[in-house]
Parts: structure tokens; sequence; C-alpha cells
């Protein structure tokens, strides 16, 4: 659904009703299309939860023609869990998965990312360059310099991820100096596959949007990628330096967002 930008509104949730239409969505995507579960997942209501929500900001795309008493006028959403108010909650999302000990030397300004979906209805519109958009403006005015998440890919066989992850871990690996690494207990090593028998036509066609979009930006991988299996997933840690972005990709950036 590629609607007018106009139909739009974004925002952090302030409200009860905006952050239980955002978990709605979730549940959409991340229980109903992927199979996905937690301890805190409410099956009954059709809310994706966990402990994080109530610390995070969640950044919030609204179709103003949907219903909200309906909770389904969100339809795209991201989790923003800044660096101070992740040190006062003790943890940040990724810490369950990864080991960021790197990442928290570095003295540089962090933010998480994390939960980015956007309804089925609205995927190859401006939707999802709407809430980057905003992004950049929060981004901007925490004067945030490292940007960092997991991404994930459906599925937890390695085997058929194979050549996206060889692909990764050659061409994207991020600097030792900052370079998280997966944690024992889920660690799948992600060079698989040699890079002279790498296909770029194939991983690409395997490479989830989201992965290959952060990619364009300037995206660099952990170390190993992490075993979900309550979400059926395999997680990769993606690594954004916004010092380092070059100008090709903040044109890359601008001219999508403009052809909108």
């Amino acid at each position: 659904m590629k609607s007018d930008p106009s139909y739009f509104d974004i925002c952090i949730a302030t409200s009860e009703r905006d952050l239980r239409a955002a978990q709605r969505l979730r549940y959409r995507v991340f229980v109903e299309e992927l199979g996905g579960d937690g301890p805190l997942v409410d099956h009954e209501n059709r809310l994706e939860r966990d402990e994080f929500d109530p610390v995070v900001d969640h950044l919030c795309l609204i179709d103003k023609r949907r219903s909200a008493d309906a909770l389904d006028h969100v339809v795209g959403a991201y989790r923003l869990l800044p660096g101070l108010r992740a040190e006062e909650f003790g943890r940040f999302y990724c810490d369950s998965e990864y080991d960021l000990t790197r990442l928290r030397a570095s003295g540089r300004s962090l933010l998480e990312l994390g939960r980015s979906c956007v309804d089925r209805d609205y995927r190859g519109g401006s939707g999802m360059f709407l809430l980057w958009n905003a992004l950049a403006d929060y981004v901007l005015d925490l004067g945030i310099e490292l940007l960092f998440g997991v991404a994930s890919f459906h599925g937890t066989d390695p085997r058929i991820l194979a050549p996206s992850l060889s692909w990764l871990y050659h061409h994207h690996l991020a600097d030792g100096t900052l370079r998280p690494t997966a944690r024992s207990e889920g660690y799948q090593q992600m060079n698989l596959i040699p890079p002279d028998q790498l296909d770029r036509r194939e991983v690409m066609i395997g490479m989830p949007a989201l992965i290959k979009a952060y990619l364009r930006l300037g995206g660099r991988v952990g170390d190993g990628a992490y075993i979900d299996r309550d979400f059926n997933t395999t997680d990769v840690f993606l690594l954004m330096d916004t010092a380092a972005m070059s100008e090709k990709h903040k044109k890359f950036y601008e001219s999508r967002w403009q052809g909108q």
C-alpha cells in the first residue's frame, strides 16, 4: 500500500492506547507471521510484549484513516533505547545475545534499535522511510554516535542462511575495536562458505530488506549470528557509526526518502 504520506502521523507513544496498538502490530508480525513467542506475549489479547516495553521509547507510524479504538492505527514501529537509560535499567536487549563490552568501553553515545516492523499492507511504500526520517531527528536531538541492534533472518537452519551469513562475514564485519560477539549458548559462526564461492545475486535474494537497508547506510555486523529459538529467527548484530557514514550513504537515504 503506497499511501500518500499526508495520511500518516509519526510520534513517540505517550498513551497506553498507542503502546498497545504497537504491541498488537508486533504480534501480527513477530508472532502470527514469523512464529515467535516469549514469556510475556499475551496471546489472548494478541499483544507481543516484554520487560523492556516500559523503559524504551516507542516510535509509532500512525495511519489516521484507521481506528484507534480497534488498536489497528499503528502500522509501523521502532523501539529506541538510549544508552543512559539502558545504564539506569541495567542492560540493553542485545545483552542477552551479544557481549557489548567493547561498545560500552568506547565512551561514545549509544542508541539501541529494536522490534522494527511495518504492517504487511504498508511494506514497500513510504512508511519505513517516514520512520527513518523521524529516527534521524531523534538521533540528532540526542547526539547519538553509535546505533545498533539485532536484525533477523526467519528460521534457525544455518544451512539455508549460509550464503547470506557468509557474505556479511566476508564483506561487512565490524571493526575489532567495537565488534560485539554472540554469546556462546546461541552462537552460530557466519564464515560458512568461502568468499569465492558466493553468488552476490543469490545472497541478496535471501537477505532481509531491513538488513540490506542498514548495509547501504554503512552498517557492519558483529562476530557470529545468534540463534533465537523463541522467535524462530537467526539474529545478526548490526552497528552503524553516524560519524563514519559517507556522503554516499547519506545521499542514498535522502534520495530514497525524497523519491517517495
